[in-house]
């Protein structure tokens, strides 16, 4: 049984919070199973109902019967115990890319989450060995795609049924090895799952969950970065500081937009400013900055409302009710709630992308940067000539917003009627969550950029002794100080490759506390 530690989140005792399954994948935290005997009594009470109920001959889907198209096809007591094998073996046909290490924690714990609500019908055993796996970080490998978010994500969930039992591979030690190998050392017994459990754990919304939370996570982040670099972007060019003014936001109460605006003027809140009424109105880019990045902020506390209810809900089929001893056939399975915010996160953040691209295509010409060097080149006048600074960084971020504009379109639209017409209407969830992911990795990729450029263009100003360093607003000087430390000042051209790669690092471990 799971001990109890001071960085433990206990599971099964209160509903689980985005922030605790970020931390159990990121391994902050242990997972610690709830082993109050009330838990563990309703838990196993699931599991001996529907025990009882197959020796009464009872009709239950997936134990009793075939799956899904097969639903009337009548299954006998013996062949029932060999049903949760049979279920997983032919979902073997996960293909792609490997879920990461962090990211296939995290769907072993919403998974956990989701079990833990006590309508599954599974034994308290098995959600013991899915805590087991993750406190002894060994992680089923699961390939990314094969699911159309309804019968949930019963292909990628296989490989984690398998894994239950000591089949397929995992992540181990660094090493990716035979789970077998890894029981073997670990101590850990394979399970034989009872019918209804493979069922239970395949039959759900966990890897399009896991995914929304990590989105959520990255977004969140981004949004107030994204301010950041506005405020750096407004410096560099000069730009009238009264676009963020509070009386102004005042009027269009919007709280997100006002959020934004807020964060803009307390880092402008300098001694010193290059703003001289020589452009009374700068463009969209940097004056309606917290209208494009206020529309997320506004719509954050929606997706966190709507993810959290997700991950705390039972989400396969049949919903098991062992205290009034009945069977339920529906479709909770289904991954609307998680397509919709996807597909509409996956918009909010492709528009900061376009956003931060448009400030870097300011910042580099000499028609619109206010006398900033062409292209922010830091060389000297002697070979300024050869050297073209951030022209070629400006051209790739061109290239990642158009990539994250493309990848807006809805995946939720592309419902396709599959598995004999049983499941005749799917969410596309996991897609859109991956989709969602995608722009999210283009998105940071042209923040980091636009970053970069934008803390050149300060330090340009300071090197011209336009702009004073110590009147910058404290905070602003020391988030300056670190971005000079991973991405130095770019004095001639060199390869920015690593400087991108090292400032995306930087972004996705969230590096810099952004304001309160």
């Amino acid at each position: 049984m799971t001990l109890m530690k001071d960085n433990s989140i206990n599971i099964g005792a209160n509903k689980a919070t985005l922030t605790q399954i970020v931390n159990l994948a990121q391994q902050g935290a242990e997972c610690a199973l709830s082993a109050a005997p009330e838990f563990v009594e309703r838990i196993n009470k699931g599991a001996e109902f529907l025990a009882q109920l197959l020796t009464e001959e009872g009709v239950i889907y997936g134990v009793t019967t075939g799956f899904g198209d097969s639903c009337d096809v009548p299954v006998s007591e013996s062949l029932a115990m060999q049903m949760p094998k049979n279920l997983y073996t032919f979902h073997g046909c996960g293909t792609g890319r490997m879920l990461s290490e962090q990211q296939a924690r995290m769907v072993l714990a919403v998974r956990l989450v989701s079990l833990c609500q006590g309508v599954s019908g599974v034994r308290y055993c098995l959600l013991e060995q899915l805590a087991s796996l993750l406190n002894n970080d060994i992680i089923p490998v699961i390939p990314e795609e094969g699911s159309v978010g309804a019968s949930g994500d019963l292909t990628p969930l296989s490989y984690i049924a398998a894994v239950l039992c000591g089949e397929r591979e995992v992540y181990y030690q660094g090493q990716i090895v035979a789970t077998a190998e890894a029981f073997a050392k670990a101590g850990i017994k394979p399970l034989t799952l009872k019918p209804k459990e493979g069922l239970a754990i395949m039959n759900g919304t966990a890897v399009m969950t896991a995914l929304a939370i990590e989105a959520y996570h990255r977004a969140e982040y981004l949004s107030r970065l994204n301010a950041r670099v506005t405020a750096l972007a407004a410096i560099a060019l000069g730009s009238n500081p009264q676009h963020f003014d509070e009386f102004l936001f005042s009027v269009k109460p919007h709280q997100g937009q006002q959020l934004v605006a807020k964060r803009v003027r307390e880092d402008l809140k300098t001694d010193t400013s290059l703003y001289d009424s020589g452009r009374l109105q700068e463009r969209y880019s940097i004056r309606c900055a917290p209208h494009v990045i206020g529309v997320l902020e506004d719509i954050l506390p929606w997706y966190k409302h709507t993810i959290e209810n997700e991950l705390n809900s039972a989400n396969d089929n049949p919903i098991i009710n062992a205290e009034n001893r009945s069977i339920h056939h529906g479709g909770h399975f289904y991954g609307g709630h998680i397509a919709f915010v996807m597909d509409a996160m996956k918009n909010n953040v492709a528009n900061l992308s376009d956003l931060m691209d448009r400030q870097m295509a300011l910042l580099v010409d000499v028609k619109f940067n206010h006398g900033l060097p062409r292209n922010l080149t830091g060389a000297g006048a002697d070979v300024q000539a050869i050297n073209h600074g951030f022209k070629a960084v400006q051209i790739a971020c061109s290239a990642w917003t158009a990539e994250a504009l493309k990848l807006t379109m809805p995946a939720s639209v592309f419902s396709r009627s599959t598995e004999s017409h049983n499941q005749d209407k799917v969410s596309m969830g996991t897609i859109a969550a991956r989709d969602c992911l995608r722009v999210l990795q283009l998105t940071e990729q042209t923040t980091a950029a636009a970053l970069m450029a934008a803390v050149q263009g300060v330090q340009l100003r300071i090197k011209a002794q336009q702009l004073s360093r110590d009147g910058l607003n404290p905070g602003l000087q020391d988030f300056i100080q670190h971005c000079s430390e991973i991405t130095p000042f770019l004095e001639q051209d060199r390869a920015m490759d690593k400087d991108i790669n090292t400032v995306v690092q930087a972004i996705q471990q969230q590096r810099w506390a952004l304001y309160d």
